[in-house]
């Protein structure tokens, strides 16, 4: 009789992964621009060194 059995690893890889599709999922539909607006920031150039010396 082992201590951990296969049914416990399987219960927690399941519950690990609906977990993660509800959370992303969540996330999801509560931004406006898409999941990718919160992980990634716009793009900005960088301001020109000042030349005037």
């Amino acid at each position: 009789m082992g201590l951990f059995k296969p049914d416990l690893f399987r219960s927690l890889g399941l519950g690990f992964a609906l977990g993660t599709v509800l959370l992303v999922g969540s996330l999801w539909a509560q931004s406006e621009d898409g999941i990718t607006g919160k992980v990634i920031p716009k793009a900005e150039a960088a301001p020109l060194p000042d030349r005037t010396r």
